[in-house]
């Protein structure tokens, strides 16, 4: 079998665990975070690592929650995103930042961990085992084309929207024969009936809710991790010092590749529901969900045995 890893964007979590932090509440009969399935499936998708990317801080406690089980599914490292794990000459200028770098600074911190193709997700999204089968079949099957490659697992946008407000998307375009186009980081999109919409100063924009959209599910290779290390020097040199919120973004790091014709991205399509915590209120019905789930065979309960 194929290697390839899957790596979780952990490090934006609260700096206090218990009650309040979204990615550590139980949703699942057993106790279980929706990280816990994130894994499962990618493990019985043909995965056989799992990177955690988590503040070097939280490392104790997050071993707890979940680290400690899930090291023994699978083999397990830890990587640490830290806000001064930039190069010396950028300290200074960025002295009164408070936050990390982005989802860009996430994946780069894994470049001497990862040497096999490997699978990006967040925390807090619910994928379905559809995408991680798709991913993991792509990934351990790449042909040599000259040029880096990667794929993009894309979701429906209606299946992606929360009932407790708007939520920040990736909307997408693809050509015929599922190659990706562009990509536009597009916030506040609200869920409307059957509509999606954007309303912003009195103003409301409809987009299709059939449209692809990224939850920042992006399959790659090691190869990348050179395009992030030169393109976040190049990121912390163009930023300006008063810029404290600035962040170093892969959507827009692989729209600028496609523009540049540097990357070609497949978009591999999942008709699943994604689901996750964005607001407080969503986690009734995503612990509503996993009980489906579990009641209708997909998964056992308790997870892990």
């Amino acid at each position: 079998m194929s290697r390839a890893a899957l790596v979780i964007m952990a490090a934006g979590i609260g700096s206090r665990f218990g009650g309040g932090i979204k990615q550590l509440a139980p949703v699942g009969p057993g106790g279980e975070i929706i990280m816990d399935y994130s894994i499962y499936d990618a493990l019985e998708a043909g995965f056989d690592k799992v990177v955690f990317v988590i503040r070097k801080s939280l490392e104790k406690d997050f071993k707890e929650v979940i680290g400690r089980r899930i090291e023994k599914q699978a083999e397990t490292v830890y990587v640490y995103q830290e806000l001064d794990d930039i190069p010396q000459e950028f300290t200074d200028k960025f002295a009164g930042r408070t936050k990390p770098w982005g989802t860009g600074q996430a994946i780069l911190c894994c470049k001497d961990a990862v040497k096999e193709p490997f699978l990006v997700i967040n925390a807090d999204d619910y994928y379905g085992k559809n995408a991680f089968r798709e991913a993991y079949a792509y990934l351990t099957s790449l042909p040599d084309t000259g040029k880096i490659q990667a794929c993009m697992v894309g979701f429906v946008l209606k299946n992606t929207l929360s009932d407790n407000g708007g939520v920040t998307r990736g909307v997408c375009r693809v050509d015929e024969e599922g190659m990706l186009l562009d990509i536009t980081e597009t916030p506040n999109i609200e869920k409307d009936g059957d509509h999606a919409v954007i309303r912003r100063e009195g103003t409301e924009e409809k987009l299709d809710s059939e449209s692809p959209v990224s939850m920042n599910m992006w399959g790659l290779t090691p190869e990348f991790f050179q395009i992030l290390e030169s393109g976040f020097d190049a990121f912390l040199r163009e930023t300006p010092a008063d810029d404290l919120k600035a962040e170093y973004l892969l959507p827009t790091i692989i729209g600028d590749l496609l523009k540049g014709e540097k990357i070609s991205v497949r978009v591999l399509k999942s008709e699943d529901k994604w689901f996750g915590v964005t607001y407080k209120e969503d986690r009734e019905a995503v612990v509503s969900a996993v009980k489906g789930l579990v009641d209708s065979g997909c998964y056992p309960c308790p997870l892990y045995t």
